[in-house]
């Protein structure tokens, strides 16, 4: 007598294997993938989130293993679980201050933002998105490019500099005067915070004057243990709002969310 497969188990670890495999997907990925109906997948993904299995990112509703079932199964995703633990606490922030934020981790010479509130803020609809891993952020021009250079280790920071200088694009052209440098990040530190250049309008190489996204950002370090490990940074339209005013209000919810992040990265 043979005994027969449970298929809600075959259906619920076959979508696994497809996430797993596939790092990230969405639902209608996951659709075309295995042809099971949006309804039946929905119960199956809510089963395995609730397993810690997997989780859902904010930025872009795509469905990620878990790093807990990732450590376990000897798969290390020090960025995936970075994102994992932050989403819940941004979530939170965003409830709380309105404004998007987005955390962004370092890629040798440029930060990446690898999760992002923004879906969920006020303002979604008048703050274009980034997506997910695709966008090169300015290492030595942006909020949370300062940020993580002067908050990151001494070797670090000599590493990431002495690619920037190899560097001829106009945007990494900072890194080629020391004294100006040194200056901008000693200030990041005393203030803990990093804030844009003045003349940095979001686009990677011009000027504010030829490309301006219309924002303004501010960002502070994410810790594990003692290794700084990415920013959170907190993003909003320029004339609504001075640079100090957005202290004087956000500030302490973000430093606080990004000490809940780092607190859960060491737990």
């Amino acid at each position: 007598m043979s005994t027969k497969t449970i298929r809600a188990l075959d259906r619920g670890l076959d979508v696994l294997r497809i996430i797993q495999e596939s790092k990230a997907v969405s639902l209608n990925d996951l659709h075309l993938a295995t042809r099971l109906p949006k309804a039946t997948l929905l119960r199956i993904l809510k089963t395995l989130v609730g397993s810690e299995l997997i989780w859902q990112r904010i930025a872009d509703g795509a469905y990620v293993p878990s790093y807990t079932f990732s450590k376990r199964a000897r798969v290390f995703d020090e960025e995936t679980h970075l994102a994992e633990v932050a989403a819940p606490i941004l979530a939170d922030l965003c409830k709380r201050v309105r404004w998007p934020s987005a955390l962004l981790s370092p890629r040798l010479d440029h930060m990446v933002t690898i999760e992002s509130n923004r879906p969920m803020s006020d303002f979604d609809y008048i703050i274009s998105p980034n997506p997910v891993g695709s966008f090169n952020v300015n290492m030595l021009r942006s909020a949370s490019g300062r940020c993580y250079l002067a908050f990151c280790s001494p070797k670090e920071r000599a590493a990431i500099l002495a690619r920037l200088r190899k560097s001829g694009r106009p945007g990494d052209a900072l890194a080629h005067n020391t004294a100006k440098l040194d200056k901008v990040l000693a200030d990041v530190r005393a203030r803990g915070y990093g804030a844009r250049d003045r003349d940095f309008g979001g686009h990677y190489d011009l000027p504010r004057s030829q490309a301006n996204d219309g924002r303004n950002s501010i960002a502070v370090p994410v810790y594990a243990g003692d290794e700084v490990v990415g920013c959170i940074n907190l993003t909003w339209i320029a004339r609504v709002a001075t640079v100090p005013v957005i202290i004087e209000r956000f500030l302490p919810q973000l430093n606080e969310a990004a000490r809940s992040i780092s607190k859960r990265m060491t737990a």
